[in-house]
């Protein structure tokens, strides 16, 4: 028995230990062994054997969620937690990897003329660098169109990370975006390098995604730079304010 959760593991792999020590907490007192494999596209699946796969696979499922894997499971209206993929690579708007692998791999298009109509009349490049969107990032999104016999998916963000980023965006704290590393190596180099003081707050977004929200008169470019060695698989994403 399988499932595949809505979470990546890539970058340096240290998502692996964390996530066996997680299901270990989850599924310890059960007749059960596992092992953690990665798709092609870098979702993580649980491979379950014992008398107890089957408990064990609905509290994963309870505990992480489940990607959708098929188009047909994916219809008008519902909401997932995807990853911003292949950032920048088309001018119409960015692709969000929701988690179908069959009938072959089908990334999700979040277009510009929604970007534009829900935040600044800009070009998609520049939106990518000033929201500090980076590849694998998680987003929330909502199906708004299935062309099945097409292959086509259209997706919005959903209200509730509307608001989120336009509070990113607003509030006069910078902030790093973190991708493919856990947040344990990104404490590390912080306290490495001296700066856990400039940290306001540590946010998990995904297993190997976190978001650092600095102190007011902390720059993004600065801590980038010093931490940057230290967690040299991540990649690092901004959003600035001038002082």
């Amino acid at each position: 028995m399988e499932v595949i959760i809505p979470q990546k593991i890539y970058g340096d792999r240290s998502g692996i230990e964390k996530l066996n020590k997680k299901l270990k907490s989850l599924l310890g007192d059960l007749d059960v062994k596992w092992r953690i494999a990665i798709t092609k596209k870098q979702w993580v699946k649980i491979i379950l054997q014992g008398e107890d796969s089957e408990i064990s696979a609905n509290l994963i499922r309870e505990e992480f969620g489940e990607i959708p894997r098929s188009l047909s499971n994916v219809n008008v209206g519902d909401i997932f937690v995807g990853r911003l993929i292949d950032l920048g690579k088309v001018g119409y708007g960015v692709y969000v990897d929701i988690g179908i692998l069959t009938p072959r791999p089908k990334d999700a298009l979040l277009p510009l003329y929604w970007l534009k109509r829900t935040f600044e009349d800009k070009p998609v490049r520049q939106m990518i660098r000033e929201f500090g969107w980076v590849d694998n990032l998680p987003v929330e999104v909502r199906i708004e169109k299935v062309e099945r016999l097409a292959q086509e998916i259209e997706v919005y963000l959903t209200e509730k990370w509307i608001k989120k980023l336009k509070g990113w965006l607003t509030d006069k704290h910078d902030k790093l975006f973190i991708a493919g590393t856990i947040s344990e190596n990104v404490e590390n180099a912080l306290i490495q390098t001296g700066h856990s003081r400039d940290v306001r707050r540590i946010e998990e977004l995904g297993l190997m995604e976190t978001m650092l929200i600095l102190k007011k008169g902390t720059h993004a470019p600065g801590i980038i730079k010093e931490i940057g060695p230290y967690i040299r698989a991540a990649k690092i994403g901004a959003i600035k304010f001038e002082d």
